[in-house]
């Protein structure tokens, strides 16, 4: 069982940048994938980015490739999202997402695992 906890979230204005954190529980975090989803108003949750659990590779929805970047550190059981050039359309909360597995796919159903989610908000 992994319990996971985001933080990092706030205001920003267009252009600005944020990094989010997600601390996990549990002595097995490094034998779990990780990823990002985010979810606007009205609107599904939608894959975001996601590494696999050694951290060697990473992949990123469209929307999102070549301004955020995701990590780990196994050290400290904690994931990171930085986010760089944001816009106004990346307003929403974002979830932190974890499963037992070495790599994980883009669906939210293929995560076992959900943090209580971190509001960011993106002003034009």
């Amino acid at each position: 069982q992994v319990q996971l906890v985001e933080s990092g979230g706030g205001l920003v204005q267009a252009g600005g940048s944020l990094r989010l954190s997600c601390a996990a529980s549990g002595r097995t975090f490094s034998t779990y994938a990780m990823g990002w989803f985010r979810q606007a108003p009205g609107k599904e949750r939608e894959f975001v980015a996601a590494i696999r659990w050694s951290g060697g590779s990473t992949y990123y929805a469209d929307s999102v490739k070549g301004r955020f970047t995701i990590s780990r550190d196994n050290a400290k059981n904690t994931v990171y999202l930085q986010m760089n050039s944001l816009k106004p359309e990346d307003t929403a909360v974002y979830y932190c997402a974890g499963v037992s597995t070495v790599v994980a796919g883009k669906g939210p159903g293929e995560f076992d695992y959900w943090g209580q989610g971190t509001q960011v908000t993106v002003s034009s």
